[in-house]
Order: C-alpha cells, then structure tokens, then sequence
C-alpha cells in the first residue's frame, strides 16, 4: 500500500488562488495531499501595519493547528521574505520545526535554493506589487549577488484580494510583454507572487 503524504500549507487569508492552484499542481499524485491553514494578511506594502502581518508567532500558530493533522511538512507558500529579508525566512522555519518537530520550508527559500543550484545571477522579476516593495526585492537578490535584471510591476497593488481581480482582465502571462532583447537571451524569471492567475 502506497504510503500517504501530507503536505501542510500556510496561506495568506485573502489569497483565493493559492489554494485551488496547488491542489491542481498535485492532482497526478494521489498518494499526495494539501492541507492549509491561514493566518491574516490583506495588504502588501511597507508600513508597520503591513509588515506585522508576518510576525513569526502569528504564522507560528497556523503551523501549530498543522502539526494536528500529523503532515509530513509544512511550507510557507507565499513571498514575503522578498521585502522582509530571506533570512525571515530562515529563522521561521527553524521556529516552526522547534514547535512541532515538523520540517518547514517556504517558497521563497525554494526559489533561492534553484537559483543557488544552477548558478543564476540574472533574473527576470513578474510581480503585482507596488515600486518600493519591489525594489527591497531586488536588494535582497542583489545582496544574494543575483541581479534583477528585468522587472514588471503589471497592477501596482496593496491590497491581495485586488491583485487576483485586476489580473484578471489582464493577459495570461506578463513575461509574454517583455521588451525584446535582439539576439541576448531574456533572463530565468520568476513571478513573486501567488495570487494573479498568470
């Protein structure tokens, strides 16, 4: 009998496409499922307001409710590591396995961990979010000693809930609209954010 696997997903409370677009991602698997748990998050900015949402005791006890249902791992599907610092990343993730003593991982440290393994230093950057938002992304790549070389901004948003609904009258994937680059090869990219329906 084929061993069950459980996956354990934190996800922002707004966020309407995580959820239905994971379990789509692992439809193939059926020894595979999700399980999600949320915390609140409802805008995207620079504030202090903003930035409290990612408190690690506040996504802590999302995890906690998780580790109920005995999943093999816990992630963190979302990007805010991008603005905070990767290093938030890391730190949550050693304070979710000291909680639970369940193996955590997010996205975000995904990401770098591929970037990391095929030697990236140019990247392509799709998000909604707003300027200064991406620009503390593109710091903290640059920091890393990846460069992002290309960027588009396509909805200027704060609010999540108003990202998938303004993407939605957008075109399917923003990398499509990237300037042409002659006979120079575009750039890896990566969208940083879940919720449009890219």
């Amino acid at each position: 009998m084929t061993k069950r696997v459980l996956i354990g997903m934190l996800t922002p409370s707004s966020n309407t496409v995580l959820e239905p677009v994971t379990t789509a991602m692992l439809a193939g698997l059926p020894e595979v499922s999700v399980h999600f748990s949320r915390f609140r998050v409802t805008e995207i900015a620079l504030s202090a307001g903003a930035l409290a949402q990612f408190d690690d005791a506040t996504i802590s006890a999302a995890a906690e409710l998780l580790a109920d249902a005995k999943v093999d791992v816990i992630g963190w599907n979302g990007t805010s590591a991008g603005w905070l610092g990767f290093e938030s990343d890391i730190r949550l993730c050693e304070r979710i396995t000291a909680l639970t003593g369940i193996a955590a991982t997010t996205s975000m440290l995904a990401l770098n961990d591929v970037l990391r393994a095929r030697a990236i230093t140019r990247l392509g950057m799709v998000t909604p979010y707003l300027d200064d938002v991406q620009a503390r992304i593109i710091a903290n790549y640059r920091a890393l000693g990846i460069e992002c070389v290309w960027r588009n901004g396509i909805l200027g948003c704060v609010t999540i809930s108003r990202f998938a609904k303004s993407a939605r009258s957008r075109s399917p994937m923003p990398c499509a609209r990237w300037p042409s680059s002659g006979r120079r090869r575009l750039p890896p990219s990566a969208p940083i954010c879940a919720p449009p329906r890219w």
